[in-house]
């Protein structure tokens, strides 16, 4: 018995992670393949091809690869190790030309192409016109009209194409696993608040060295050390091991990989007709083109750099002042940007922390999005679970109707990628009258609890949590008949808005009220703290925005660029980031080989998204200012137009019916302090 191919019976027909054993999922794929592949044949031999028999019906193939396929790539990032990676690398390509199969079948494609030129004539509602379109691009977009030979190569291509991004992402991660800092001698972490040593003590224990303290590369350990830290060389030193990353030239260097990668994808997109990558991804997304992102980023960037530089300067000074430093170094920021913050503002992460225990704060993203959204969480021990230290939820609405699971993992492990993600196990459709609910989960590194506290964020930590909690919201209160245009299923440069948008509420203190109290006292947070907290909210913001900007134009000139002329990774990276480079260039560092967002996620030729999905999310909640934070009519209007609708629709249409205009982009500039 193969817990995977059976009816799952378990709570809401969750995954049934209790009994799936590694084993399984090979067979299960294998199957499941055999079991889609005969849907399609049942496509193809229907009679005279309709919306129905056709479109819809192929929208509906696949389900149970699709969640045994969601299963075991999630288990890949969250809770991996050496024998599901050895998998993915055997379950991808058999994945990748599954989807060939389909995508390139004539008699398919005929068939869907028979339908969409008739789609003036079959009076469809705006969601089934979205999803013929859809279809019908997918197909001409993935060499449908291609010729065999060219057909077989784009296969050859997609399958090295899988192989490699599994790689890459193995690499960063086994490097990320590899590097530790000990610590023997305690005035080494002069500077470090008391629970940063704690949780370094409590690394050094479970690794095996007792009396000593350990800082890694994962989120929660290298933050703190380069904000905290006194010792300038042991900055440097995890620094430089931060930022060299699968770059030393050993077997776990990416930059080779990167360049096949790059050369792929441009021959993928030259056999379609396209001149390059980004030319291929940005006509399916709001900015339509690379013209239109460049533009978009170097006005931003005009903006934004001299403020960035104003802010430098008077950093340099500061740390010249404090501790008598030539020349700030970028191991430097972190440590002086911090003590300068506190300085203006009287505000730093060690004394907001004792005021966001992890449980309160959960606690407060469920009670926002009751207030917003009518939804509750109930958590449910009975959902399984693939790790001890995931938590399950069954979310209800005020009526007590199910509207969907929820599964929220926050710690760091070995077997946990880098990073903080939303993802979903099952995705949400309605067929016949019922509506299949989906199963949601979201992905962090937050700091650990210790022996003698609790696990206590950074205000980053905060709003890191109510934006991975944004894309969820997106994805459990999707509302759509078709699983392929539901939930986060949108444009790329769209999906960025529901995760963004959440993150406003963290600076409000209607929102910190429900939830920011101290962990011993119980004492809410002070009127005069959330104030600190607003007032520093725009401190470096110009810096930031230059930062940003910055992976967006990298992104953008790899997948821009032809590659061919691309032979030196470091030298390219260098060229491009000339522009944006507010501090010397550390030699030998790299950044490329371990932007997992662009080579390993769905991010390439989409960094721009993040600052692009910005100008909406200051827009949009300018509305909810107007209106008050907890207005319901404004939030109805948000969850009908733009949550429940999922990619239904343009997003600029969707956008448009809440707002009753275009967006405008000074609302992220005045909220940046880049304009007054």
């Amino acid at each position: 018995m193969n817990p995977l191919l059976e009816k799952f019976d378990t709570p809401f027909e969750t995954a049934p992670f209790h009994l799936i054993k590694i084993e399984h999922y090979l067979p299960a794929v294998k199957e499941a393949i055999q079991l889609a592949k005969s849907e399609i044949e049942a496509i193809k031999s229907s009679p005279i091809p309709d919306f129905e028999n056709t479109i819809v019906a192929l929208d509906r193939s696949g389900e149970k690869l699709n969640i045994i396929s969601s299963i075991f790539f999630n288990i890949n990032s969250a809770e991996t190790n050496d024998e599901i990676q050895a998998l993915a690398r055997e379950i991808s390509p058999l994945l990748t030309a599954h989807s060939n199969d389909i995508l390139l079948d004539e008699e398919l494609f005929r068939r869907i192409q028979l339908v969409y030129e008739q789609r003036n004539d079959l009076q469809l509602t705006e969601e089934q016109k979205t999803l013929l379109d859809k279809t019908y691009k997918a197909f001409v977009r993935n060499g449908a009209k291609l010729d065999d030979s060219q057909k077989a190569r784009l296969r050859e291509i997609d399958r090295e194409l899988s192989q490699l991004s599994l790689k890459f992402g193995e690499n960063v991660l086994a490097e990320t696993n590899k590097f530790e800092l000990v610590i023997e001698n305690e005035a080494d972490l002069a500077g470090l608040p008391e629970a940063i040593k704690e949780a370094a003590a409590q690394t050094a224990e479970e690794k095996g060295k007792p009396g000593k303290w350990v800082f890694t590369l994962a989120f929660p350990s290298y933050i703190p050390f380069m904000t905290y830290a006194e010792n300038r060389e042991l900055r440097k030193q995890l620094f430089i091991a931060y930022n060299t990353k699968s770059c030393k030239g050993d077997e776990l260097d990416n930059q080779q990989n990167i360049k096949d990668m790059l050369r792929l994808k441009n021959e993928r997109v030259n056999l379609l007709g396209y001149k390059r990558y980004a030319d291929f991804v940005l006509e399916e997304r709001m900015a339509k083109s690379a013209s239109t992102v460049m533009e978009f980023l170097q006005n931003l960037l005009e903006k934004a750099k001299p403020k960035a530089q104003l802010e430098i300067e008077e950093l340099e000074a500061f740390a010249k002042e404090l501790d008598g430093l030539d020349k700030l170094q970028k191991w430097d920021y972190n440590y002086y940007a911090e003590k300068l913050k506190k300085k203006k503002y009287e505000v730093d992460d060690e004394l907001l922390r004792p005021y966001f225990k992890l449980e309160n704060v959960i606690e407060g993203v469920f009670t926002t999005a009751e207030k917003l959204y009518g939804i509750r969480f109930v958590e449910n021990a009975a959902i399984p679970k693939y790790h001890p230290e995931v938590t399950t939820y069954e979310v209800i609405d005020t009526d007590g109707n199910h509207v969907a699971v929820f599964y929220a993992d926050f710690f760091p492990r070995p077997g946990k990628r880098n990073g903080a993600w939303m993802t979903s196990f099952r995705g949400q459709k309605i067929i016949n009258g019922v509506d299949y609910r989906p199963h949601v989960s979201i992905v962090c590194n937050f700091t650990k609890p210790t022996k003698t506290k609790p696990s206590l964020l950074t205000f980053n930590e905060v709003t890191t949590l109510f934006h991975e909690f944004g894309h969820a919201l997106h994805g459990m209160l999707a509302k759509g008949n078709y699983e392929s245009l539901s939930g986060t299923s949108v444009y790329w440069d769209f999906v960025e808005l529901p995760s963004q948008i959440f993150e406003n509420w963290c600076y409000e203190k209607e929102c910190l009220d429900l939830f920011a109290k101290h962990y011993e006292t119980e004492e809410p947070i002070p009127t005069e703290l959330i104030q600190k907290i607003k007032n520093a909210a725009n401190f470096h913001q110009g810096y930031q925005t230059v930062r940003q900007i910055s992976f967006g134009l990298l992104d953008m000139a790899y997948h821009g660029s032809d590659p061919e002329k691309i032979s030196d990774i470091a030298a390219f990276e260098k060229e491009i980031m000339k522009a944006t480079q507010l501090l010397p260039e550390v030699e030998g560092t790299l950044m490329s080989t371990s932007f997992s967002h662009i080579f390993q996620g769905g991010y390439a030729a989409g960094y721009y998204s993040y600052k692009w999905a910005e100008v909406l999310d200051a827009d949009a909640f300018e509305l909810f200012l107007e209106r008050g934070i907890f207005d319901r009519e404004t939030a109805t209007s948000f969850k009908q137009h733009i949550l429940a609708a999922g990619g239904s629709e343009h997003p600029s249409i969707l956008y448009k019916r809440f707002r009753g205009r275009d967006p405008r982009p000074e609302a992220l500039l005045k909220r940046a302090g880049l304009i007054s």
